[in-house]
């Protein structure tokens, strides 16, 4: 299992649960109130990658991970945290609960829903009636004061420790924030694009470090927007995409209640659909009633058809994009493609864009990365050193004396 977790995050009622559960296969309760969500859920999504065993034409035996039909699901941990309300930060709600849970977070996505039928709170109201931009800039704005009160509890430490001991603030931020999962090149960028002046911490005002901890959460935990109930928006607020993506902002058009009816239908056998396609086949002589065959016509004239896809799988991929990540294939035998137990390209494993053969190595075990001696590139059949930087869909064999 990779080390990654996508926080699935918003308010109560929005459809948070149910695209949970159908990007993963766990089955979180769904039902129509607030704080339905209060243990944090967890479960698996998957990643689509073309497989090498296409360019090798080979029939491989994932173990880690899954092939379908020549592409590669590779496995990441989703977390389906508590419904957030406004004034989180301060505790309202299960606001402290949410933002616990949101410190193991890698990336976010944001389900928003874009028929406008839930209000600040969550509750159901007349469709069209709230914008859903205010959900986005609420849940930006609870995240980054969260941060900033973590910081402020020891703020006055942090800077008389940098001045008197002359220590980086940077290193010291870091230190501190190390449990949620902010790295210190996270508040490196992020001291430098506040134009803070590092020399002299102890000058920094509130609004500093407010926007400091704006600029922190961009960094340590980007957000996309799944925008959804897509198919029940009315047409003025299908068209506040562009408004949101003018602001900077990855949106996805989403039905997280359709891609769940595909997962069901696909798993019954009544159809053939692969998560992130744009259409789906039903079977022959399939036992469904009226009601249940009007209901996929509607799921592909009305979702499939009109955006593509039902997006849930856009958006978990997305999640991959935002955070750089690529996939290696690690092997024992470069000309088998086999580990040592004779599965073929057994595993793929996430590594952040810019990792080298070593970095594969420690990723493998601790040991083969501590007596690494070189690398092999199967797809050219050529020794690569300790520096090579790993390419996506690279297939590498490493020689160790552990």
């Amino acid at each position: 299992m990779s080390s990654m977790i996508v926080g699935i995050v918003g308010k109560p009622n929005v459809g948070k649960s149910t695209f949970f559960n159908a990007a993963t296969d766990a089955h979180a309760e769904v039902a129509n109130y607030p704080f339905t969500t209060i243990e944090a859920n967890k479960g698996v999504m998957y990643v689509r990658k073309n497989c090498p065993c296409k360019d090798f034409k080979v029939k491989c035996t994932p173990h880690n991970s899954e092939c379908k039909e020549g592409i590669r699901y590779v496995p990441i941990e989703a977390i389906d945290v508590a419904g957030l309300v406004p004034d989180a930060f301060k505790g309202k709600g299960l606001g402290n609960k949410f933002l616990d849970d949101l410190r193991q977070a890698h990336a976010l996505i944001h389900i928003v829903d874009s028929s406008g039928s839930t209000d600040a709170e969550g509750n159901p109201c007349s469709a069209g009636s709230y914008d859903p931009m205010n959900d986005i800039d609420f849940l930006e704005k609870e995240i980054t004061h969260w941060l900033k009160e973590i910081i402020k509890k020891s703020w006055e430490n942090i800077a008389r420790k940098a001045q008197m001991e002359g220590n980086k603030i940077e290193r010291l931020l870091s230190d501190h924030l190390t449990g949620l999962g902010i790295r210190e090149d996270h508040i490196h960028h992020a001291v430098r694009v506040s134009n803070l002046d590092v020399e002299k911490p102890q000058n920094w005002s509130d609004e500093d470090l407010l926007q400091l901890s704006e600029d922190i959460r961009k960094q340590s935990k980007p957000i996309i927007i799944a925008y959804n109930k897509i198919d029940k928006a009315p047409e003025n607020l299908i068209e506040k995409q562009k408004d949101i993506k003018e602001k900077g902002y990855r949106v996805i058009p989403t039905s997280a209640e359709s891609e769940l009816a595909l997962t069901h239908a696909s798993d019954h056998d009544f159809i053939s659909y692969l998560p992130g396609e744009k259409s789906f086949s039903l079977h022959e002589n399939t036992s469904l009633s009226d009601k249940q065959k009007q209901g996929l016509e509607y799921i592909q004239s009305k979702v499939l058809d009109r955006f593509g896809s039902t997006g849930i799988q856009q958006c978990i991929e997305e999640a991959v994009s935002m955070l750089d990540l690529i996939v290696v294939y690690p092997v024992e035998d470069e000309h088998h493609l086999t580990d040592k137990e004779g599965r073929i390209l057994p595993d793929a494993y996430f590594m952040k864009k810019g990792s080298t053969a070593k970095d594969l190595a420690y990723k493998v075990h601790s040991d083969i990365g501590d007596h690494f001696i070189r690398a092999i590139n199967a797809r050219t059949n050529r020794v690569v050193g300790a520096d090579y930087e790993l390419e996506d869909g690279d297939v590498i064999s490493i020689v160790s004396n552990a």
